[in-house]
């Protein structure tokens, strides 16, 4: 998963960084835009909307759920302040992917998954892209984690290429990241390396099951 940041991608266009990882593997997009008018955020998504839709590839929007109706993205993802996975799935509708932002085990324990679909488990390791959350997971956090919950894990939080195996073993089922990929000089080149490390990952996971 791409997650946006306008402020780490060098001056250059949503849509190009978009476009690039893309086509470098990235399978969900998440777009966010903490500081932008909300007319703006709706206007950006309409334009990923189009670049994504035609390839089958989910646009969510983080936190909004209104941006999300308006331009008629796939879902949103919440944090844990956020309005609950349940009100949001009432508005969206059984279709829409609901992700969950959890920072420690009792709230992804609670999570519902008649409401969430993923839980983002933020930050894995600290991160100066998002600084309201709680203590980082780490690697530990995450493999005790895993057991005690059925619903597919992401992890963010200062993920990149030479962490992300890590993480996957830990169990991890996807990555989202945001400065691996928006500052990266090649955004294609750091997802295409990106997916690979995941697929790999999946590839050892289901050759030992």
């Amino acid at each position: 998963m791409l997650v946006t940041d306008r402020g780490l991608s060098a001056g250059r266009p949503v849509e190009e960084i978009v476009e690039a990882a893309v086509s470098g593997g990235i399978t969900i997009v998440q777009l966010r835009e903490k500081e932008a008018a909300t007319r703006d955020i709706i206007a950006l998504g309409r334009r990923l909307a189009e670049i994504l839709r035609p390839r089958r590839i989910p646009l969510i929007i983080n936190d909004r759920v209104d941006v999300a109706l308006a331009v008629l993205a796939d879902g949103v993802h919440l944090g844990a302040a956020d309005m609950s996975p349940g009100d949001a799935r009432a508005i969206l509708g059984p279709k829409a992917i609901i992700g969950l932002s959890v920072e420690n085990e009792a709230q992804a324990v609670a999570a519902d998954p008649r409401t969430v679909d993923y839980l983002g488990v933020s930050p894995v390791f600290a991160t100066p892209t998002k600084t309201d959350t709680g203590a980082a997971w780490g690697i530990e956090g995450l493999w005790r984690l895993r057991p005690l919950v059925r619903l597919p894990l992401v992890g963010i939080g200062a993920i990149k290429a030479e962490n992300a195996a890590r993480v996957m073993e830990a169990g991890a089922d996807g990555l989202a990241v945001v400065s691996a990929i928006c500052a990266a000089p090649d955004p294609a080149a750091a997802a295409r390396t990106l997916r690979a490390i995941v697929e790999a990952a999946r590839t050892k996971r289901g050759g030992a099951a």
